[in-house]
């Protein structure tokens, strides 16, 4: 079975578009087969753009897992004067991501895989629909190494579907040391508030 979190989808190309209305912006962005959520704006996702504040307005943001890039180009929009990093393991969304912000006109995104993601970046927020199947173990290990890379008072939002275990993990990242507080519930959907944790990666 393929998957959205492999670094060269199998899925054969199918070129399609999807249609971003928030009350502050209108985006129209380029999706293909391979990647999360192509036929929609996943809901989730809309419910983190539409619940979390806005976004610092410099700084480094990170949109974690950016697929076709719904995310971080709402973020460019919020915040034109901060940098977006874009990041993903998708080589086909991230191809995607950069080719739509460059249609928007949104050149303070930059797309980044995963693995080529400089170390000494500082995020003064996270925004993330974390990919949630990939097990448990490897979703820990993902948010460790990339919520530790938050500002001392830098802050995630993550969106977690309730029955795919979004309760766990509230209860997860606070013995972990990062104080975690539900900012909104809707439609199945949790939005966690995510503070940096003393140390960061020093833990």
């Amino acid at each position: 079975m393929a998957h959205y979190f492999e670094e060269h989808p199998q899925a054969a190309s199918r070129p399609g578009t999807v249609t971003l209305v928030l009350p502050d912006l209108h985006l129209r962005l380029e999706t293909d087969r391979g990647m999360f959520s192509p036929g929609r704006i996943d809901p989730g996702t809309r419910v983190l753009l539409e619940t979390a504040p806005p976004p610092p307005p410099e700084g480094n943001l990170l949109d974690l897992g950016c697929g076709y890039g719904s995310i971080a180009l709402t973020l460019a929009m919020r915040a034109p004067g901060a940098t977006v990093w874009a990041v993903d393991v998708n080589r086909r969304s991230l191809e995607l991501c950069a080719r739509n912000a460059q249609r928007a006109c949104l050149y303070n995104v930059r797309t980044m895989h995963a693995d080529e993601m400089p170390g000494d970046v500082r995020f003064t927020g996270i925004w993330s629909n974390p990919p949630i199947r990939i097990g448990k173990a490897a979703l820990h290990a993902l948010l460790t190494r990339w919520l530790d890379q938050l500002t001392p008072d830098g802050v995630a939002y993550l969106v977690v579907q309730r029955h795919l275990g979004a309760d766990s993990l509230h209860r997860w990242l606070n013995d972990q040391g990062w104080a975690t507080t539900r900012l909104a519930s809707r439609t199945g959907y949790r939005v966690l508030r995510v503070a940096a944790r003393e140390g960061g990666g020093d833990r």
